[in-house]
């Protein structure tokens, strides 16, 4: 099955789908499978895409006019294209200079596995950086990771430490190794305690 997704797009003028429309129709896609987003590229909420994205089953294909329809900036595009080819979803662009993307054919299979690699290939990216910012931190003498949760032993010295009036917030999370949102859902700034740390001492 042919789904077709279709935008706007200020930057070109194409203001009217009736062009992206009529490919889709020409190439299989029925009307009532159409997706389609009238804003800009640039936005973040597309939600016509996001329920065409949904819609799509293994085995189907998504066809557009032009490849960048699709993503609103390059990591987007690899990424939803690589999401598409984990699925089992086709993926097809009529014209513009990702025509040849057509995974119905040989050439089409390997444009696909050319994006699988540069999203593997930013994955990495992402661990190396994150492993060498979490190296830095250690050398630092910081632990990496999440800020542990509050449990009772640290809400009782968030306690007694925010009872203190020349305490500061921040200082007193950072010792704990808490966030100052976490410090504040369990304790006021007297030491007594909110809901929550009633709830945790209740617990």
């Amino acid at each position: 099955m042919h789904i077709g997704y279709m935008r706007v797009s200020k930057q070109d003028g194409s203001q009217c789908l009736d062009l992206q429309y009529d490919a889709l129709i020409q190439a299989g896609v029925l009307p009532e499978r159409i997706y389609k987003d009238l804003e800009s590229g640039r936005k973040d909420e597309r939600p016509g895409l996001e329920t065409c994205l949904k819609a799509l089953q293994p085995g189907n294909t998504l066809v557009v006019w032009k490849l960048d329809r699709l993503g609103r900036n390059m990591k987007h595009l690899v990424n939803t294209i690589d999401d598409l080819r984990q699925r089992n979803i086709g993926f097809k662009v009529l014209s513009g200079s990702g025509a040849q993307i057509d995974t119905t054919t040989p050439n089409g299979r390997l444009c696909f596995g050319i994006f699988a690699a540069l999203a593997e290939f930013e994955r990495e990216l992402i661990a190396e950086r994150t492993r060498a910012g979490l190296a830095a931190a250690r050398a630092r003498g910081r632990k990496g990771g999440r800020p542990r949760k509050m449990t009772i032993t640290t809400l009782k010295m968030s306690m007694a430490a925010m009872a203190d009036p020349e305490s500061v917030a921040a200082d007193v999370a950072k010792r704990l190794d808490i966030t100052t949102t976490t410090l504040y859902t369990y304790v006021n700034g007297d030491g007594s305690l909110k809901a929550a740390g009633k709830a945790l001492f209740n617990s």
